[in-house]
């Protein structure tokens, strides 16, 4: 079945762009161009399509405002196609939070001949397709005021202390945006150190960590290499050039940052951190793998099930897309299956 795909974009020359990439897969078909959100309503309801890649600066109305319009009118899927810029990765989290299926940074021009990157941007447009730009209700029906408050207290005891030494790993992928938010809002203040590998552009990590620090009660931040692991402190992988390890050095546990080939099709690569923490800790180490497209994680998490850490995967019902949870669950890697809203207790209990 072939996916009509509908192209907003106020550039003609993206719109061209955009087009090529797309086009270059048998499978889907460019239905219609829109430069303007006007004229992408017009073309929704004569077209039909099947997925939207929405850019986010556009003249009369921006992105995230017809964003909002469609997903409470018309909800579809769709793709935000934005700039490597902190502005721009800042207003596509807030597009994903108003239910956007995922990012694509925006080709420079001559881009359209990486191979790699058309790959991509097909990947995305038919794991849309497939999934229906599912989002479960309760993300939906978030308003942007309860997006934006201030740090929810968290649920678990205002007591609560870590292990000494424990540590938590998550991985997560399309849909991990939210689903991020609302799991962490649920960590207190003096959680485990927190490992985290978003699949992610690069500029747009060190956005969602300044996020999520605003709006959960540990510190979020960007790792660096040599930033030592400390309870109340969770570090999101930077996007895009290196993996995140977990480092056991002389002065204790430390984050390190690797420049080395993509695993399992990513860098940095979920995989990637699991094997680190699975060689490091042990025991001592609970492994979460949420929502995404494809299998990043499946691997790493069950060499750390093998090495006795605790083990959690997001359940298909709460998942935007149940790829990597599933493909961890059929390795034997899961060793409990958690709907989202239970997984911070869980994950918290098993350090405790």
């Amino acid at each position: 079945m072939t996916v009509k795909v509908l192209i907003v974009d106020d550039s003609p020359t993206m719109r061209a762009i955009l087009s090529m990439m797309i086009s270059s897969d048998p499978e889907i078909e460019v239905v219609g161009k829109a430069d303007c959100p006007s004229t992408a309503r017009q073309m929704i309801k004569e077209l039909n399509p099947d997925v939207m890649t929405l850019d986010i600066e556009m003249p009369g109305m921006d992105g995230l405002d017809f964003l909002e319009k469609v997903m409470r009118l018309r909800p579809m899927p769709v793709i935000m196609v934005s700039a490597l810029t902190a502005a721009g990765a800042e207003a596509t989290l807030k597009a994903m939070e108003l239910g956007a299926f995922d990012c694509f940074a925006k080709p420079a021009l001559g881009f359209a001949s990486d191979k790699s990157q058309s790959q991509t941007l097909i990947s995305m447009i038919k794991g849309a397709a497939k999934n229906g730009g599912h989002r479960p209700l309760s993300f939906r029906n978030r308003s942007a005021s309860a997006q934006n408050a201030a740090p929810a207290p968290s649920s678990v005891a205002s007591g609560y202390r870590p292990k000494p030494g424990s540590i938590i790993a998550i991985g997560a992928s399309t849909g991990g945006v939210e689903t991020l938010l609302a799991l962490l809002k649920d960590f207190p203040a003096n959680c485990p150190p927190t490992l985290i590998v978003q699949h992610m552009p690069p500029l747009f990590t060190a956005s969602f960590a300044n996020r999520l620090d605003r709006m959960c009660p540990p510190k979020v931040s960007e790792a660096k290499t040599g930033d030592p692991l400390t309870p109340g402190h969770i570090y999101i992988a930077p996007g895009g050039e290196r993996h995140l390890e977990f480092q056991n050095a002389a002065h204790g546990p430390r984050c390190l940052l690797v420049s080395d080939e993509p695993m399992s099709g990513h860098r940095p690569s979920v995989d990637r951190l699991f094997l680190s923490v699975a060689k490091n800790c042990g025991r001592r180490a609970i492994g979460i793998i949420l929502t995404g497209m494809g299998q990043d994680g499946a691997m790493g998490l069950k060499a750390m099930r093998d090495t006795g850490s605790f083990t959690i995967g997001q359940d298909e019902e709460s998942c935007v897309v149940y790829g990597m949870p599933a493909a961890a669950y059929r390795m034997g890697a899961v060793e409990s299956q958690l709907p989202l809203s239970r997984i911070a207790a869980k994950a918290l209990e098993a350090c405790a």
